[in-house]
């Protein structure tokens, strides 16, 4: 048995390696960032994982998840997404209220239950913010998106998914009536701070969006 803190070190470093460009390992300060906890914390636990056969630790080379680590990972990211989808589907919470919430409900130690979650869910594939949801096999359905900052001009994109973690940036999108399933239309890009000017929906008056929020809106790729 882990503990809910070693369950969420095991989910930050799956997280982190799924985030990367190039495959390896991931420091000990990538992972202090994530969870925002100091690095000689992480250190000490990262020997606790290891010991627990739960991850690889190389010096100068990072952590990595063994295979029983990554399962488990993976299996906690599927509760987290299901239960997010339940609430906002299920309990009408909105997608920037459900987070903190999965956090904690991702922990609920029973296979039949999220079974029965996901059969009454009908087994969806993304959750309320477009991440793919893994199935019970632990295989995930992925998409090939880019954040809205390389899109092109002039050219209606969809949004597919966007950064849950911020409820602040989330309840932003509320206010520019940005959702999963919106169009978006690049009208300029600012040379100076690279902020852009976007329709959304076709029928709506132009409005700017900063660099960073551009970050994390995610369309798909090569879409025409």
């Amino acid at each position: 048995m882990l503990s809910l803190t070693e369950e969420d070190y095991l989910k930050a470093i799956y997280q982190l390696s799924e985030n990367q460009e190039e495959k390896g390992g991931i420091s000990t300060n990538e992972i202090a960032k994530k969870i925002n906890i100091s690095a000689a914390s992480v250190s000490d636990m990262i020997k606790k994982l290891s010991q627990k056969e739960m991850v690889h630790h190389m010096k100068y080379k990072g952590v990595t998840l063994t295979e029983q680590g990554r399962q488990i990972a993976i299996n906690l990211v599927r509760k987290h997404r299901l239960w997010e989808t339940f609430l906002v589907r299920k309990l009408k919470f909105t997608w920037d209220e459900v987070h903190a919430i999965a956090e904690q409900l991702e922990h609920i130690q029973s296979p039949m239950l999220i079974q029965r979650l996901d059969e009454f869910l009908e087994f969806p594939a993304y959750d309320p913010h477009g991440d793919p949801i893994p199935n019970a096999k632990g295989e995930i359905l992925q998409r090939k998106k880019i954040n809205l900052q390389e899109a092109p001009l002039h050219q209606p994109v969809k949004v597919l998914a966007v950064e849950e973690g911020d409820p602040l940036f989330l309840k932003h999108l509320n206010k520019l009536n940005i959702n999963i399933g919106t169009t978006i239309t690049i009208l300029d890009k600012v040379e100076y701070d690279e902020s852009l000017e976007i329709q959304v929906d076709q029928s709506s008056s132009p409005l700017m969006i900063s660099h960073k929020v551009a970050q994390y809106i995610f369309v798909a790729e090569g879409q025409r």
